[in-house]
């Protein structure tokens, strides 16, 4: 598959947005990657946590980088999204194989998780979190056989089960209670995978939803 590609997204509004390339996360994304997780997300990592996906499964995880023609100033250089001069990150998906070999009930069918999805706000809406999943699902996969794989998303987070279940077609296949630290349950879903059917450049279109009917 390709190493990194330039994607075309959706403009929300008026809202003019700096070309995008997705490509593969390397070390020294780390920082902007978490950094990015603790401006979005209520669930956090360690560094160490993100360090260990790339080391050890370095196809499954994928940062979407905005581009600009600026050369580097004194704003660019505090900020830590910025990976390279004009090269800041603005979204990530960390992707990973399931790899606990300890438990004796445990699934042995090789299959991916997703531990982690963010966009930036001012990249929201504009196709990107779909994007960066797609080169994901592909990359595990294709790279280590992945038959399926799964993901807990928030009972409360209607755009991310939107995108999940109905633009991504993962199935619901159950609600664990208090899954998260906050007490609040989750949806754990599952996607099985099929090579020819992960091709990125292959859009499918779900239903719409209306945010507001149960998933179970």
């Amino acid at each position: 598959m390709q190493l990194e590609q330039q994607v075309q997204l959706e403009q929300p509004g008026q809202l003019e947005i700096m070309p995008v390339t997705i490509r593969r996360a390397r070390i020294g994304d780390l920082q902007g990657m978490q950094n990015a997780n603790l401006h979005n997300l209520p669930e956090n990592y360690t560094m160490k946590y993100y360090l260990y996906h790339l080391l050890s499964w370095p196809e499954a995880s994928f940062v979407a980088v905005s581009t600009d023609d600026m050369e580097e100033n004194d704003e660019q250089k505090g900020d830590i999204q910025y990976v390279a001069p004009g090269e800041k990150i603005v979204g990530y998906v960390l992707g990973k194989m399931a790899d606990d070999d300890t438990d004796a009930d445990a699934d042995k069918t090789p299959h991916g998780h997703i531990t982690s999805l963010s966009v930036m706000r001012s990249y929201r809406r504009t196709g990107l979190a779909e994007k960066l999943m797609r080169e994901c699902l592909y990359a595990i996969c294709e790279s280590f056989g992945g038959e399926y794989v799964s993901l807990h998303v928030r009972e409360s987070n209607r755009a991310a089960l939107h995108l999940y279940r109905d633009t991504l077609e993962f199935t619901v296949l159950s609600v664990e209670k208090g899954y998260y630290q906050d007490g609040e349950d989750a949806y754990y879903m599952r996607k099985d995978l099929k090579l020819d059917e992960l091709v990125p450049s292959k859009f499918q279109k779900g239903q719409v939803d209306d945010l507001q009917t149960p998933l179970v």
